[in-house]
C-alpha cells in the first residue's frame, strides 16, 4: 500500500502503518506524509474532499472518523484524523480505512494505471 500511496499522490517520502486486526473486509492505515514546505491543514481537508475515491470523515467532536466498519462495502476510501505531526514541521498525519475487495489492490492498480495513461507517464498499447 505504501508505493500505491506514493504514486497516488505524487510523494518521495511517506510513512504507513498497516493494522492487522480481524476486520470483515476493510484495510486501515495510519499515514505520514512528508512534504516541502508546511501543510496547511484547510488546504489538505479541502484538496481531500475535492479528490475522486476519497470520502472525508473528520469530525472527531462527533465521533465521526475512518472505521474498517464504516468502510465496509464502499468504493470511497475514508479519510481522516488529520492533523501536523509534532516531530516534523512539513509533515501531515492522516488516517484511511478502505474496502479491500471493492476499492483493494485490483482495483487501485488500475485506477492507478489509467491516472498514469491520462497524465502521459504511461503509454496504453493498442490490443492485438
Amino acid at each position: 500500500m505504501t508505493i500505491s500511496t506514493l504514486t497516488t499522490l505524487n510523494l518521495e517520502l511517506c510513512s504507513c502503518t498497516a493494522v492487522r486486526i480481524p476486520t470483515a473486509r476493510a484495510h486501515s492505515e495510519s499515514i505520514v506524509a512528508l512534504f516541502d514546505k508546511p501543510v496547511d491543514i484547510a488546504a489538505a481537508r479541502k484538496a481531500l474532499e475535492e479528490a475522486p475515491g476519497v470520502k472525508l470523515v473528520d469530525d472527531i467532536d462527533n465521533l465521526k472518523y475512518p472505521m474498517p466498519l464504516t468502510a465496509n462495502g464502499q468504493y470511497d476510501v475514508e479519510v481522516g484524523r488529520l492533523r501536523r505531526n509534532i516531530a516534523f514541521d512539513n509533515a501531515l498525519e492522516f488516517f484511511v480505512c478502505g474496502d479491500q475487495l471493492l476499492r483493494g489492490a485490483a482495483l487501485n492498480a488500475v485506477l492507478v494505471a489509467e491516472a498514469m495513461v491520462k497524465n502521459g507517464s504511461l503509454k496504453a498499447k493498442n490490443a492485438m
